[in-house]
């Protein structure tokens, strides 16, 4: 099923440590790009919920937005990690002896340093429950965001179909002139040399060679072919289950290719004007394209 690239969702969870509320919108892109915005104090988690977003959306710049509001009347308690304490008290007493300095390395010193305390500081079990809990609603979130995605999919599949009649009805009109043009190009091949040949006759083997030679300039059989082969991919292609916008891309691109080729070898004004209606199609296919994941 085919997924349009933008799209927005939101989602919410209740924990101990507060209400998480997660927020994610998508916008066209080349590429997958996923921008994460976290409060400090879950940026344990980041990682873990960029890959919980690239696990189910692969193509879009994609925005996720989390906030934490507190719970009301709770109590931070502060947090040593004193580990850390430890490693800031060798750091500064080497530096201190590196310097030949006499300064103390005071409790202060060491207290200020980033990281040695911190508030609301929670025990590995309780951490662990609340990545859970933040995980479930970036996976919400994205749910929502996904059957935004799909609704305007189904809009974009609609009008893609439509206009994939329009590309057969138009080619299936050049099919059907492409005979004649060799017809009529060959007409008026032999008048004209009969014309300028004039009294002296014209050499019946060398007009026969020239036809030849130009209705295999003018045979447009083999892009025809392509041009087909390459419309029964796209009716394939906007049924597959899987991101198909760059595929899609390509197809649309290949196809341009044929009715340059079509539109440059065909001298014949019924065959160039749906040449340009062709283009004008493809071009709208293809605006149309660039919102497919």
């Amino acid at each position: 099923m085919i997924k349009s690239m933008t799209g927005y969702g939101k989602a919410e969870a209740a924990t101990e440590a507060g209400r998480l509320i997660v927020e994610i919108r998508s916008v066209n892109h080349r590429y997958g790009e996923i921008y994460v915005k976290i409060p400090r104090a879950l940026m344990p988690f980041e990682n873990e919920v960029r890959k919980c977003v690239a696990g189910q959306l692969k193509r879009g710049k994609i925005e996720v937005f989390v906030q934490q509001e507190g719970v009301a009347g709770a109590i931070s308690h502060p947090v040593l990690n004193l580990q850390l304490a430890r490693a800031y008290h060798e750091m500064f007493m080497r530096m201190k002896e590196a310097l030949g300095l006499h300064e103390p390395v005071t409790l202060s010193l060491i207290a200020a340093q980033k990281d040695v305390l911190s508030l609301g500081g929670e025990d590995e079990g309780a951490a662990e429950t609340l990545q859970k809990e933040l995980l479930a609603a970036v996976g919400g979130a994205v749910d929502n965001l996904d059957a935004m995605r799909l609704r305007e999919g189904a809009a974009l599949m609609e009008d893609l179909v439509s206009r994939r009649e329009s590309l057969s009805t138009l080619i299936a009109r050049v099919a059907e002139h492409a005979p004649q043009v060799v017809v009529d190009s060959a007409k008026r091949l032999k008048e004209r040399v009969e014309q300028l040949a004039g009294d002296s006759g014209v050499d019946e083997g060398r007009i026969a060679q020239e036809i030849a030679f130009m209705s295999d300039r003018c045979d447009i059989t083999e892009e025809l072919v392509r041009f087909g082969s390459h419309l029964r991919q796209f009716d394939e292609t906007i049924l597959m289950d899987e991101p198909v916008g760059r595929k899609l891309d390509f197809l649309l691109q290949e196809l341009n290719r044929e009715v340059n080729t079509i539109g440059s070898k065909a001298n014949d004004s019924d065959i160039t004007s749906c040449v340009v209606q062709l283009k004008a199609e493809l071009e709208k296919i293809r605006e149309q394209v660039q919102n497919i994941e």
